[in-house]
């Protein structure tokens, strides 16, 4: 009897230790909920271009704390929070099956109030067989699309608005890890299919960077790896073996992932004979309470190694991400390439990591904004020699890239 009276004062006491937990847990999430919301108000150097209501985020948010059960609901929670600022270039640092991917390799645009498909990432898919650009989503695993963007998980969107329409969709489409993707589309001939966005595969590269040589062009890839310091010594190889060709295009239209500015500069210092600016930095800071100051300059690169000093094209799509944007800037800031294809990914400045205190995942918030050397916003730049995709049936991007490189190298010749 008596061993039965402690076994349930134990079960007792593990059972008000829980709830003290619980309750302790909730205190903690709203804590990280303010410190996430001062922090944006304050470094997010975006917020006073973005119709935000942080008063809206912390007042709907604050009251669904009690509806957080588990880990997971805590994850969701703060992932949709920043779901609030349509950035794509924020984050967590975490994800679970119900979080929504990054990207897609499909891109979508609204015109019109639809939903039309601006660009498929034809570089990088290896077996699609229907051609889908300028085709119309018409449902989203059966549901109309229009009242999927409008279900979207956020409370203080305003989701009349074409930027925070263009980029829910974008996410819509991107998709949760744990459910299908079957879009229905209207295509340009105006049939109508059934199109399993799971079913698309990607082309698996293994190695940092391929090469090859066409009609005495060299043609470098970058195989999504901007953030692998190792690629440098790699890239000295490759661009050493292409010397003797008569221009060189440099393929950034797999940098999904961006990268880092080492290697970003260890690339474009093969490039030139003296030492020039290939981007601007502009950062606003205040301390003690007082006014803000912005604060900008000019980041530089200074010739490293043998130039290769033939004409240069760089492709460039929307999965050209983050550094492969800085690259591409920075080639056409310092007069050095010609640049070729869509508008790039347009993550916006450069994102910074930040811990939450009583979480064990972070967050990325974007303190920095980066300009084209003539003060084009890095996210805004739109190549000269824009291509605007109208099959998968061929690379357009590419066929005018090495169109462009035979006429630059003719007219030096």
């Amino acid at each position: 009897m008596r061993k039965l009276i402690l076994f349930f004062i134990l079960l007792l006491n593990t059972f008000y230790i829980s709830s003290q937990n619980t309750q302790i847990d909730k205190i903690k999430i709203q804590e990280d909920l303010e410190n996430l919301l001062s922090n944006m108000s304050k470094r997010y150097v975006y917020l006073d271009y973005k119709n935000v209501d942080i008063d809206c985020i912390r007042e709907k948010y604050s009251s669904k704390i009690d509806t957080i059960k588990t880990q997971a609901d805590a994850i969701l929670f703060f992932e949709y929070i920043l779901n609030e600022f349509y950035d794509s270039h924020i984050s967590l640092s975490t994800n679970i099956q119900d979080s929504y991917r990054l990207s897609s390799p499909i891109y979508v645009e609204i015109k019109n109030n639809k939903a039309i498909i601006k660009n498929v990432w034809l570089s990088q898919i290896k077996n699609l067989d229907i051609d889908i650009t300028e085709a119309e989503i018409l449902k989203f695993n059966g549901i109309n699309f229009s009242q999927k963007i409008n279900e979207f998980p956020t409370i203080c969107n305003d989701k009349n608005t074409l930027d925070v329409k263009n980029w829910i969709a974008n996410k819509i489409i991107s998709g949760k890890y744990s459910e299908p993707r079957v879009l229905r589309l209207k295509l340009k001939t105006s049939r109508e299919i059934d199109f399993d966005m799971d079913a698309i595969k990607l082309k698996n590269n293994k190695s940092l960077i391929t090469s090859n040589i066409i009609n005495e062009i060299g043609i470098i890839r970058i195989n999504n790896s901007l953030g692998n310091n190792f690629l440098i010594k790699k890239f000295d190889e490759v661009l050493d073996s292409l010397s003797q060709t008569k221009g060189l295009i440099l393929d950034l239209r797999n940098t999904n992932s961006g990268g880092n500015t080492y290697v970003a500069k260890g690339i474009m210092s093969r490039f030139i004979n003296k030492e020039l600016p290939y981007q601007k930095h502009q950062f606003t800071e205040t301390w003690d309470n007082q006014p803000k100051i912005i604060r900008s300059w000019f980041e530089l690169v200074t010739p490293r190694g043998i130039q290769y000093t033939k004409p240069v094209v760089v492709l460039v799509g929307r999965w050209t991400g983050s550094m492969g944007e800085g690259l591409a800037i920075g080639f056409d800031g310092m007069q050095r390439a010609k640049i070729v294809g869509s508008e790039m990914k347009r993550l916006a400045g450069s994102d910074f990591d930040f811990k939450f205190n009583n979480q064990n995942f972070g967050y990325k918030v974007i303190l920095e904004k980066l300009y084209h050397i003539n003060g084009t916003p890095r996210e805004k730049y739109i190549p000269s020699n824009y291509v605007k995709q109208t099959t998968i049936l061929k690379d357009e991007t590419l066929e005018k890239g090495i169109i462009l490189l035979n006429k630059i190298a003719q007219s030096k010749y």
